[in-house]
């Protein structure tokens, strides 16, 4: 890959063709960011620990701190086991809960993500075309310059944008699947104790049933998208979903050159519109995802709904404050701060709280028209999966399978 900025033609005013002539910074910038790939990941890296870290160091998780989940993990394992009669571990060895801290989480999320930003990135780049190429920029235009660079910083924005998100994540996270994405098929849990214990102390709630409600989260979400045609059909749709962007590629040249620098009000300006990423990635929702939507929302409530169920069921059972604790954890996960509000724009995961009325309201039909076994129904093949109509009308899902057995 070439480390030089792109070609430009030559001009009475540019003799050498170079728009960055004379201008060190862009000229090195241009250098740097060609030389990042497709997505500037060292630069993603360092922000999510830097974000996720509050640019200091982190203790390590306190030995202890195993030792409490630990028990905690085997109870959930086989609760979750019981109730819904899915393999909870893929390879039959065990589920195990590893705590980790922010900076560890946010490592391994990007990682794990990496692929979806890369989809991602290629579904933005597909629309670089749109942009002047560089026999088309005016050399008397000002803001000329503004596009080659847009096009060459859009990888190591991207990146950076990745990395904030994650690092922001991890400093409210409790586990890996606080969004319902596939990780994989390890049977490692990873659970960020800080946010945990935190959170706890704000509320109120006893330590170990707080412990205990997330290892039975994460271990229900593992056993469901441990089922493998659903982990297929998610993953397929977030690929569809994150592949299908339709980029602005003058959006953000066009947001910088609409400032007047000499307005003092500017910089703050300039500082929320690189805050918004719609205009920072360019992206805007495409028809392709408003069509791939009713599906990919319908797999998405239908698994939190779900899972909601099968909690409920079992920490009742097991949790002597299960109604207090519930209440808070379900009522932080709808008061979504921006950086979750982020990922989920970027992946089509908005879960508010009405997506998790819907998914609760079909479970509860369900049961209520053929008893307490149906949901394991759910999971029993592709075919059984609901449509979106009936995701808003259970009898019409069971009226199906009823005529397909």
């Amino acid at each position: 890959m070439s480390s030089d900025p792109p070609d430009i033609p030559p001009s009475d005013s540019n003799p050498g063709g170079n728009p960055f002539e004379g201008m060190p910074l862009f000229g090195d910038l241009a250098k740097l960011f060609s030389q990042q790939g497709s997505i500037g990941w060292d630069a993603a890296r360092q922000l999510a620990q830097s974000v996720a870290t509050d640019g200091g160091q982190e203790p390590n998780v306190d030995p202890l701190e195993r030792i409490r989940l630990e028990p905690l993990a085997r109870v959930a394992e086989l609760q979750i086991a019981a109730a819904t009669g899915l393999q909870v571990s893929r390879s039959g060895l065990g589920v195990t809960i590893t705590p980790v801290t922010r900076g560890q989480w946010a490592n391994t999320t990007l990682d794990v993500w990496r692929p979806l930003f890369e989809s991602l990135s290629g579904s933005l780049s597909a629309g670089a075309s749109g942009a002047p190429s560089p026999t088309e920029i005016d050399p008397s235009d000002p803001m000329g310059f503004m596009a080659p660079l847009m096009k060459m910083i859009g990888p190591m924005m991207l990146g950076m944008t990745a990395g904030s998100m994650v690092g922001h994540l991890a400093r409210r996270s409790f586990g890996q699947y606080d969004l319902p994405i596939p990780r994989g098929r390890t049977d490692e849990l990873f659970v960020i104790s800080a946010n945990i214990d935190e959170f706890g102390n704000e509320w109120s709630l006893p330590p170990d049933d707080l412990r205990l409600w997330v290892c039975l989260q994460e271990v229900a979400v593992h056993a469901v998208l441990g089922v493998d045609h659903v982990r297929q059909r998610l993953e397929h749709l977030l690929e569809l979903y994150v592949s299908s962007f339709e980029p602005d590629p003058t959006a953000l040249e066009e947001g910088i050159g609409s400032f007047d620098m000499s307005d003092p009000g500017a910089m703050g300006g300039m500082q929320s519109m690189f805050g918004d990423p719609q205009m920072l990635l360019g992206a805007i929702q495409s028809p392709a995802q408003r069509d791939l939507l009713p599906a990919y929302e319908a797999l998405v409530t239908t698994i939190v709904g779900y899972v909601d169920h099968i909690i409920d069921v079992v920490g009742r059972n097991l949790l002597s404050n299960y109604a207090m604790v519930a209440e808070a954890v379900r009522r932080r996960r709808v008061e979504a701060h921006a950086s979750d509000r982020f990922v989920e724009r970027l992946f089509g995961l908005e879960l508010t709280q009405a997506s998790y009325d819907r998914g609760s309201s079909f479970i509860a039909g369900i049961i209520e028209r053929a008893g307490t076994d149906a949901p394991s129904r759910l999971w029993e093949s592709d075919e059984t999966l609901p449509t979106p109509a009936e995701l808003d009308a259970p009898g019409l899902w069971l009226a199906r399978l009823e005529f397909a057995d």
